[in-house]
């Protein structure tokens, strides 16, 4: 890659989620108001958009928001000897707290087992964006990396002066300096004998070689991960607080309906707490059952007005462009050369159409919040990868100062961009300041699927131009909604256009796992099968052709050997590929299905992906999120999407809604790509972008069927 690899990530356009208005708007008791505010001048600062300018800074409370340079901010050494480290990064299933530890246990000279990590604590961490986008390994696992190492610096240097020696004859070993000289040690917590290390982190800190590791690169057990199997783990939604009440919220019958009136009477005759403000109604009742019984007893009158349908959803969003430019900065137009020149003079031109469907996350462990009220100062517990953008929000809704607001984020039974907002958080902390008790909100499966923000769906209309030899010419690629994560050919193109189109949008949409790069690849993949079938070229020797970056090269030729590309298909079987770069990796997978030709009936029988990220930092943490990405991606591939007509969703239930299954599961073997001499990069979402055009192509051989639509057979090929 360019040097440009390894350039900021820039925020990406379709986290929709985090420019949308409130969901709720409050209507405060000026009593109230002013309790909250006190007299004189409004001082509050949410500072909305601070997220979009930096990764990672300090905790709020004591640097503001800029990058902590002292050592105690992130990292401190008990009397016990544990290690306690502090970061705004969260766990939502990915094993990130096991691979940040290596990254300390590595330059801290330290065993891994005396390292405790602190996440996503708003109150003790220092402030994060957020966790997403493949961005915790390449910039938190480095930022710990630097902070142990500064801190291991300091304690030879401590040791050096008591001892009164030169430090350049130290050592740090296993949690203590040694003195080979004097034959003699210090472990680190009777060096620090519990005080602090505020000395500043060099930006030029050596750090360990990779080639050197010797606790990175392996694959040690999964921190906590008994607990974890064994049930002990307490997620957000097994959170309980003394004296807490359960909530419920009334929903609108459609997207988009306004609320007109309000009947509660009944309702508050059940001895619970209702709450009418604003746009919201809700209940804080003893039981989830009570509360559940009495947002049925309330009686509201909405106006809903009509909206698009599934059936017209595509042409809906080619027709409802959004004016202006990108508004995060990311780009929505690029072109080099002259593409209207190539395409009248190439000897070949394809143009096609693709698109992809909304579809959910569909988490493990829907959305909850427990809110507690001290006066004024807010605690809520609650599953998301933004504690500090909820945090923001609460303080937007309630007009707080931010520094009364803690938010704690218990590990989370997984998010997949989708737990990005904190509303349900807002419910719990509305509810539990009316009701003067703790209160616990958690969503119910069809509020998760109805309520939470969608994958966008989207139109990408490509146009290529290709030459005898098998080299592009021109190519010109739109995407409509979806977005411009991985919109950008990687194929060597003289002539290129690439347009990123915003339009309106009928559902929540916002951040999915890789992003738009799922379906910018889908249809890039798709299109370049469609070219080599056109040339009569083998689909890799075509792709080959026209890719000058070698690492890329390398990951489809290792899944290539590995898949064994090349052999002939059995009847009925067919293979394809797929690959791409995205959030500083590389990706190739190839895939065979198999097309039953009476029942039309398609079953994934093998996938091979390969797989290079720079020097990895756990191997089998990392084959996990490629395999976990591959049997997630088979549901966006084969068969999810949110069927949905005027404003209601119509398919809102696990048993309406097509996941994939145990079933369903292909043979899946990874190769991992070891690049030890470039920087470690993240592996959450780009394994996925691979997969769905891999099984497109695939269909095709097997087939004769070209599909260009996501999700491919959600009801088999038809006859």
């Amino acid at each position: 890659m360019s040097e440009k690899t390894y350039a900021p990530i820039p925020w990406e356009p379709e986290r929709y989620e985090l420019a949308a208005a409130p969901t709720y708007h409050f209507d405060l008791d000026r009593r109230d108001f002013f309790r909250f505010l006190g007299a004189g001048i409004l001082v509050v600062s949410v500072m909305k958009h601070a997220a979009f300018a930096q990764e990672s800074g300090a905790s709020g409370q004591r640097r503001g928001n800029s990058l902590p340079k002292e050592i105690d901010a992130w990292l401190h050494i008990g009397e016990n000897g544990k290690v306690t480290v502090y970061t705004g990064k969260v766990e939502v299933g990915q094993n990130i707290r096991t691979s940040l530890s290596q990254g300390v246990a590595e330059d801290l000279h330290v065993p891994l087992k005396n390292i405790d990590l602190v996440m996503g604590d708003t109150k003790l961490t220092p402030f994060d964006m957020g966790t997403f986008g493949s961005r915790t390994t390449p910039t938190m696992n480095l930022q710990l990396r630097k902070v142990a190492a500064a801190a291991r610096e300091t304690l030879i240097g401590l040791a050096a002066a008591q001892w009164q020696t030169e430090r350049q004859h130290l050592a740090a070993v296993d949690g203590e300096v040694r003195d080979p000289q004097g034959k003699r040690s210090l472990d680190y917590a009777a060096l620090v004998k519990g005080q602090q290390l505020t000395q500043s982190v060099p930006a030029d800190i050596p750090l360990a070689l990779a080639t050197d590791s010797t606790v990175a690169g392996q694959s040690p057990p999964k921190v906590d991960g008994r607990d974890f199997v064994t049930g002990n783990h307490l997620y957000p939604s097994d959170v309980k607080l003394p004296d807490m009440l359960h909530g419920k919220v009334l929903r609108p019958p459609s997207f988009g309906a306004t609320l007109l009136s309000v009947d509660s009477h009944q309702a508050q005759q059940l001895a619970v707490t209702v709450v009418h403000d604003g746009n919201f109604v809700g209940v804080a009742a003893p039981s989830t059952e009570a509360a559940s019984a009495a947002v049925a007893a309330i009686h509201a009158e909405w106006k809903s007005e009509p909206q698009p349908s599934g059936k017209e959803l595509f042409e809906y969003l080619k027709k409802n462009p959004v004016e202006g430019r990108d508004p995060t900065g990311d780009g929505d137009r690029y072109e080099v050369g002259s593409v209207d020149q190539a395409l009248a003079s190439a000897d070949h031109r394809l143009q096609q159409t693709y698109t992809v469907s909304y579809i959910a996350h569909v988490p493990l462990e829907p959305r909850a919040a427990v809110a507690k009220w001290d006066g004024d100062n807010l605690t809520v517990w609650t599953g998301t990868q933004r504690p500090f953008g909820v945090r923001s929000e609460l303080a937007e809704a309630f007009h707080l100062p931010e520094d009364q607001i803690r938010v704690l984020m218990p590990d989370t039974g997984s998010g997949y961009g989708g737990k990005h907002t904190g509303e349900t958080a807002i419910e719990a902390a509305r509810l539990a300041r009316a009701a003067k008790r703790p209160v616990k909100v958690t969503w119910t499966r069809e509020e998760e699927f109805i309520w939470a923000y969608f994958r966008p769906a989207g139109v990408i209309d490509v146009m290529s131009a290709v030459r005898a030899d098998g080299t592009l010419a021109a190519w010109e690629f739109h995407n409509y909604n979806s977005g411009s994560a991985g919109i950008r050919t990687y194929y060597d193109v003289p002539n290129q256009r690439i347009v990123f189109h915003p339009t309106r949008s009928p559902l929540r949409q916002g951040s999915y796992r890789a992003l738009a790069a799922t379906a910018n690849h889908f249809a890039r993949e798709s299109h370049m099968d469609e070219l080599a079938h056109t040339l009569k070229m083998d689909p890799l020797e075509f792709r080959l052709k026209n890719l000058k970056d070698e690492r890329l090269r390398a990951v489809f030729e290792a899944a290539a050997k590995k898949f064994g590309w090349g052999k002939t298909a059995a009847p009925g079987h067919g293979f394809g590929m797929g690959g791409g770069y995205e959030k500083l990796g590389n990706i190739a997978t190839f895939a065979e299905v198999n097309v039953d030709r009476k029942t039309g009936g398609v079953r994934v029988v093998r996938v091979v992906s390969a797989f290079e990220c720079g020097a990895i930092v756990n191997p089998d943490n990392l084959r996990n999120q490629i395999e976990g990405s591959n049997v997630q991606g088979l549901g966006g591939a084969l068969f999810e999407a949110i069927e949905f007509e005027n404003g209601k969703i119509l398919n809102g239930r696990m048993s309406e809604y097509r996941v994939p299954r145990f079933s369903d599961l292909p043979v899946i073997e990874t190769v991992l790509l070891d690049r030890k001499n470039l920087p470690s990069a993240g592996a959450g979402e780009c394994p996925m972008v691979g997969l769905a055009p891999a099984i497109a192509n695939a269909i095709f051989q097997a087939s004769g069927v070209r599909l260009r639509a996501l999700p491919l057979a959600p009801n088999g090929l038809k006859a």
